[in-house]
């Protein structure tokens, strides 16, 4: 089966590709890039449109098996696929907690036709609880790339650190929710000027702060790799900063409300702006930005946090979280393209490339031979964020009702066209 896209301006930091040309597709690969090419099969005139590698979400629940009221493979899946994601590593807080080979294969298996491909991120510890390990080995064997307590940090630091000296053997990555529980201590919101205003308990910075410390020193100390999830403060980027520049092997992601949105939107009342990492201050979201310019701040994943209208109805009694797959390349193009914070094609390193790379995965590129895994991108259309056009269960998104710029056109997965907008 063949597929051709004519005239697409390609975008692929990867293989230095920056100009016009077309792209042949055959059985689900990347046959060929050049100019005038012709194809048997489907012809898809992608002239004014920008061809990208498709995106890489490292940090994304799925709520399935257990929550799927919230969300399921399938339709978190298709949100991904209208946000130009074709690959994503989903967290393992789900019910039961992703802590077993059962849990990792009914994932996996669930997956194989979904609108995206489905990675799996299983527990450090069992149930999340920091009580008894995993069996790596056995999780590795089942499927599983990644390793992570996401939810919740991993409470047992030897536990954490035998699953950083076991994961690199293994061909996994340890990605880190960095949290001291004890200094969260139940807050809701950022610690500062907004929580005193509100009268609600807050969460000092210094909660994610000593976290990325504790995992950045163990790191150091074996000489072994971590990833950072949800970067959100001045202080933590300061830290990943300075641990790279010592040659510690660490990488880090933030997300799209961090870098564009401040504790203010909570004065609202509204539990869509209620994520953990929360919203931080101004001077936060500049250290983001300039860590996201620097190279400090690898890539950018949406911690995709799928809840009910009826769970987020309460300011102060819902859960964390905010959906985030079908605005992330959006939210990019406009509070970082737009504004001369990267380059588009930085961007998509951000959330791509890198990512892929992180994850050892085979994704992030347009490369002869690569999957077909592709975003086709229209930079310059305005559209205003439709909770009621969203592709997955759930509406909880900070991004409501704003002007994005950046309209993901169709995706393809694997050759295959999974999203079409209409």
């Amino acid at each position: 089966m063949e597929l051709l896209l004519k005239h697409a301006h390609i975008i692929s930091p990867a293989d230095n590709l920056d100009g016009v040309a077309d792209i042949l597709v055959r059985d689900g690969k990347i046959a060929q890039i050049g100019d005038n090419l012709s194809c048997g099969g489907e012809i898809i005139n992608a002239e004014g449109l920008t061809a990208i590698p498709g995106l890489v979400d490292m940090h994304v629940h799925l709520r399935d098996p257990g929550q799927t009221a919230k969300e399921d493979i399938m339709t978190g899946c298709c949100a991904a696929a209208a946000g130009g994601v074709t690959s994503l590593l989903c967290m393992p807080n789900t019910n039961p907690t992703v802590d077993s080979a059962e849990t990792v294969k009914y994932i996996l298996d669930k997956a194989k036709n979904a609108s995206a491909k489905v990675y799996v991120a299983a527990s450090i510890t069992k149930g999340l609880k920091s009580e008894a390990p995993t069996d790596l080995e056995e999780l590795k064997a089942a499927g599983a790339v990644g390793l992570s307590d996401d939810g919740r940090p991993v409470e047992n630091t030897k536990f954490l650190s035998d699953a950083m000296k076991k994961a690199p053997k293994l061909g996994m990555t340890v990605v880190a929710h960095c949290e001291d529980l004890f200094l969260a201590d139940g807050g809701k919101i950022n610690e500062g000027e907004v929580s005193r205003a509100l009268g609600v308990k807050g969460i000092p910075a210094a909660a994610e702060d000593c976290g990325t410390a504790r995992e950045i020193a163990l790191a150091a100390a074996e000489n072994v790799p971590i990833h950072i999830c949800h970067v959100s403060t001045k202080t933590s980027v300061d830290l990943v900063r300075d641990a790279k520049r010592r040659g510690v092997k660490v990488t880090a992601e933030t997300a799209p409300h961090y870098f564009s949105l401040t504790e203010q939107e909570l004065l609202r009342r509204d539990a869509d702006y209620r994520m953990n990492p929360p919203l931080r201050t101004r001077a936060d979201v500049s250290a983001i930005l300039g860590g996201l310019t620097d190279g400090t701040l690898d890539c950018i994943a949406t911690d995709h946090a799928p809840h009910t209208v009826e769970e987020k109805s309460d300011f102060e009694a819902s859960p964390n979280g905010s959906i985030g797959m079908e605005t992330s390349l959006a939210v990019g193009v406009t509070y970082l393209v737009k504004t001369g914070v990267l380059s588009f094609g930085e961007l998509v390193r951000k959330m791509s490339v890198n990512p892929a790379n992180i994850l050892g995965i085979n994704a992030g590129t347009l490369s002869v031979g690569a999957p077909a895994d592709i975003a086709l991108v229209d930079l310059n259309e305005e559209w205003t964020v439709d909770v009621n056009r969203l592709h997955g269960k759930s509406k909880n998104t900070p991004f409501k009702g704003m002007t994005l710029t950046g309209k993901v056109k169709r995706t393809l997965l694997n050759g295959q066209t999974v999203f079409i907008d209409e």
